[in-house]
């Protein structure tokens, strides 16, 4: 997701709860809006009911009231065991990848039952009707994502965190967590570990002494202090030389014998969680770190997807190609393709095609518009650049003039989602964390494309790549190629 600055009114709506009695407010600002459970469970039951009773009437089933029922209560039973309805759940993602795992499980259980029970509606209509389902659910989470989204940047059903630590350390992690709103923590307080000074603007809820062991006794008091002096829901520790080890401990023990929560941050930043395993080593918490992923058979499927979906799309595209090479020829003079040198994966130069957008002489016009460049860094990006053809516009609003880069995923010198091919004065550019976006196929659609395009700044731009580049996974390709659908008919950041 883009990083955005939190609004100032969720730091201060968040800090001016603060200020009532412990036991004042019966909803707690943390808590989400109370109708998320209830038209969850609703639409996943109307969305499996409503489809398979009118199906299955249709079939003249002998007891569709009893099917639909049936499948309803299967689907919101499958969703309740994988704890899709669970409070810390619901709006935390739009990921449609689980939901889709959800709904083949759903149709293994009603299979087994079919043949349980003898019923014989023919199996396309029978799996025809339990689609609904899939989209219906689809389509609540995602309004309850979105409410969610709004919800906690005007500071709702946001968790108030006390950050613990030493006080450089603390700054890095408020700062961190105050430039985005993809999370539900909101920093009320900070408990610096010394005298240090910090530069985060965040109230100072206690300090927490710098001499060990003289300190242990005092931590819990100030850590209990400054939880219900700022009504905290959650205390944050970032681990240091002076916060580790036995006085770690002692301050979960605090918090835990008052029925309070404790989270440790390990350091990583941009890791998924998919790639974290917790383990015990002689009595000590290991956080593992499984490599990214670059062989075997995810991989494999990745190279296999890649070929056959470019197969597939430039066979049944042709007839969208020509009608764009007749308007192209049509709107100005000059080649309907437009072929450029980019760098891909390890370095290694390659041609990439698209569809002409600007005027013919476009390469040499660039120098002369170096003074107009809106993007910060190395690429050059202007929302009306005067080189763009009337079609081009029309092509790049629409993302069309991407499509002949369906040769190169053909060719294997691109994939269908990578990081955004640079040019070669670019790479000439790059530092060593920037050149890490070479280590896999550059894409024709990535995070970049479903999160602002053009829009994004140029630290924006590495950080999306790095983040794809460490967490890639077979299911979040397929998970950012239906992302970018919405991306491309939204339109946003295309120029």
């Amino acid at each position: 997701m883009r990083h955005v600055h939190f609004p100032a009114q969720r730091v201060a709506a968040a800090a001016g709860d603060a200020d009532g009695p412990l036991d004042a407010p019966a909803r707690r600002i943390g808590d989400k809006a109370r109708w998320y459970l209830p038209a969850a469970v609703a639409a996943d039951f109307a969305g499996a009911a409503v489809p398979v009773g009118l199906v299955f009437d249709a079939a003249q089933q002998a007891r569709p009231v009893y099917c639909a029922l049936g499948a309803a209560l299967a689907w919101t039973g499958v969703q309740a065991l994988r704890r899709r309805y669970a409070t810390r759940a619901l709006g935390e993602s739009r990921g449609v990848l689980p939901m889709v795992h959800d709904w083949l499980i759903l149709i293994g259980v009603l299979a087994v039952a079919r043949v349980v029970t003898g019923e014989s509606t023919p199996r396309l209509a029978a799996l025809g009707a339990l689609l609904p389902a899939l989209l219906v659910t689809v389509a609540c989470r995602k309004l309850i994502y979105r409410h969610l989204f709004a919800a906690r940047r005007a500071a709702q059903a946001v968790s108030r965190v006390l950050v613990a630590g030493e006080p450089a350390a603390a700054d890095h992690v408020i700062a961190h967590l105050a430039a985005r709103t993809d999370h539900p923590y909101v920093v009320v307080g900070v408990l610096p570990v010394g005298e240090g000074s910090l530069e985060g603007g965040v109230p100072v809820a206690g300090r927490l002494g710098a001499r060990m062991p003289e300190v242990l006794a005092e931590d819990s008091a100030a850590v209990l202090g400054a939880v219900r002096s700022h009504h905290a829901d959650l205390v944050l520790v970032v681990p240091g030389a002076r916060i580790a080890g036995e006085r770690l401990r002692r301050v979960a023990w605090a918090l835990h014998d008052e029925g309070l929560e404790m989270a440790v941050f390990p350091g990583l930043v941009e890791v998924s969680v998919k790639r974290l395993e917790t383990l015990s080593a002689g009595g000590l918490a290991v956080l593992r770190v499984a490599p990214p992923v670059r062989r075997g058979a995810q991989a494999l499927l990745k190279s296999v997807l890649d070929r056959v979906a470019a197969a597939a799309g430039l066979l049944l595209l042709s007839p969208l190609f020509l009608g764009i090479v007749l308007a192209i020829r049509l709107g100005s003079r000059g080649p309907a393709f437009y072929s450029q040198r980019r760098i891909g994966r390890d370095g290694v130069p390659f041609v990439m095609w698209k569809f002409r957008t600007m005027v013919v002489d476009a390469d040499r016009l660039k120098a002369e518009l170096s003074g107009s460049n809106e993007n910060d860094g190395l690429m050059f990006k202007m929302r009306r650049d005067p080189r763009v053809t009337r079609v081009g516009r029309l092509l790049r609003r629409t993302s069309l003039d991407e499509l002949p880069q369906l040769f190169n995923v053909l060719t294997g010198s691109m994939s269908l989602v990578g990081p955004r091919p640079p040019l070669p004065e670019e790479v000439a550019e790059y530092g060593e964390v920037e050149l890490r976006r070479l280590t896999v196929r550059p894409g024709m659609t990535g995070l970049w494309q479903i999160s602002g395009r053009s829009d994004l700044s140029w630290d924006e731009t590495i950080q999306l790549d790095l983040q794809y580049v460490d967490n890639w996974s077979f299911t979040s390709d397929v998970d950012v190629m239906g992302r970018t659908l919405r991306a491309v008919v939204d339109g946003r950041g295309a120029y």
